[in-house]
């Protein structure tokens, strides 16, 4: 598997749209071969994603979940919940959680645990702001954030990780990472794991770059040596943008 590409539709479409969306893509499916190709819909659109994309290729993610399995947690949803529904993946720590409704690096320590524990696989977002960039703390921020998420985890577990490299500064502004800080943020990722769970575990990762990402751009990410993969947010609401994008990218792995 060259490279996991992801579709975070955040608070968009409604069940009627996730069909239409879900029977569009599953004609190009073809054209994914060798790819990891997923899609997380709003927790409302589940169900309708995960009956039109049974038996395809392209995996069901989830774009949050509670640590806990049941309980008195208002509007939460459990792992348990989300495995009925077929999900494979689940997003943890997106910086609109972080950042707009004050999701703090304990939350996502707990979340991670969850979602490990019962056999989903989590995307770990991960990024610096833009302040935290102008103060030239990048890799502080990334070394605290991964250490806070990833402890008291075991090394084995780590090995199937996927971190989503995504500064905030490139969420949704249109203004991409240049493929050099993209590189050298997915290496310094690579290297916090490695200081912490050994280089089996660190040359295991998987790594995406999420920030702006489109049919244009994302060549110059997929080919990179530390990136193995994209998180894509606004570009991924259109199913034939989305497979466009995707198809660019297999062609700029392949060439």
């Amino acid at each position: 598997m060259d490279l996991i590409i992801a579709a975070n539709w955040k608070m968009h479409k409604t069940t009627a749209e996730t069909i239409e969306y879900c029977q569009a893509i599953r004609k190009d499916e073809e054209l994914f071969k060798g790819l990891e190709l997923l899609v997380c819909p709003p927790f409302t659109a589940l169900p309708a994603a995960a009956q039109i994309l049974k038996g395809s290729p392209i995996k069901l993610g989830a774009q949050d979940m509670h640590w806990e399995q049941k309980g008195a947690f208002t509007g939460e949803v459990s792992s348990a919940m989300l495995l009925d529904l077929g999900v494979e993946y689940v997003i943890i720590g997106h910086s609109e959680r972080r950042h707009l409704l004050g999701e703090s690096d304990l939350w996502v320590n707990q979340k991670m645990k969850a979602a490990l524990t019962s056999g989903i696989k989590p995307i770990l977002c991960v990024g610096e702001t833009e302040a935290e960039r102008e103060q030239s703390i990048t890799e502080e921020v990334l070394k605290r954030q991964l250490s806070s998420a990833l402890k008291e985890l075991q090394a084995e577990t780590v090995k199937s990780l996927v971190v989503a490299y995504e500064p905030v500064w490139a969420i949704g502004t249109g203004k991409a990472a240049s493929p050099g800080d993209a590189e050298n943020a997915s290496a310094y990722i690579r290297t916090i794991v490695k200081d912490i769970f050994g280089k089996d575990t660190g040359d295991s990762l998987f790594i995406q770059y999420g920030g702006s990402v489109n049919e244009d751009n994302i060549g110059l990410f997929a080919v990179l040596p530390s990136v193995q993969g994209v998180l894509v947010g606004g570009a991924s609401l259109k199913a034939d943008t989305f497979s466009a994008l995707i198809q660019a990218a297999r062609k700029a792995v392949e060439s």
